[in-house]
């Protein structure tokens, strides 16, 4: 079972860090999409996205401090979400069936990560186990 659930990290982790990469290397037109949302400082707000899918990403491939992880992704999904995602307030039925999916996509993301948080650690196959680290985050 370590093994499919390393599996599932990996994969979850790679996306994060695969829409990272996205956000450093094309944050010129990802930050004129938001500003065109709204999103104050579009191009601060893309990189500090970047950032937290980062952190997220290295921390569940690693499975080092998940938990670090697991509350940047809710600082990454309930503000881009909200903001870039709004379909209540699309007047274009092509938008707004585009920004419907990705709502109830960037929730479920959001509900899974949430549901590794109640996982026990240290995980199988992990930084924290193989060093032997404290499971609360040093802070």
């Amino acid at each position: 079972m370590g093994e499919i659930f390393l599996a599932g990290r990996i994969l979850a982790g790679g996306f994060y860090l695969f829409s990272a990469f996205h956000h450093f290397s094309d944050t010129a037109s990802l930050a004129r999409y938001a500003g065109s949302v709204g999103v104050p400082l579009p191009e601060l707000a893309v990189l500090v996205s970047g950032l937290l899918l980062a952190i997220a990403g290295v921390t569940l491939i690693l499975g080092v401090y998940p938990d670090v992880g697991v509350a940047a992704l809710v600082l990454f999904f309930v503000p881009v979400t909200v903001m870039m995602h709004a379909f209540w307030a699309d007047r274009d039925p092509v938008m707004r069936q585009m920004d419907i999916v990705n709502f109830g996509k960037n929730v479920a993301l959001l509900g899974s990560s949430l549901m590794l948080a109640a996982v026990p650690r240290p995980w199988e196959y992990s930084l924290e186990r193989r060093a032997h680290l404290p499971i609360k985050a040093p802070v």
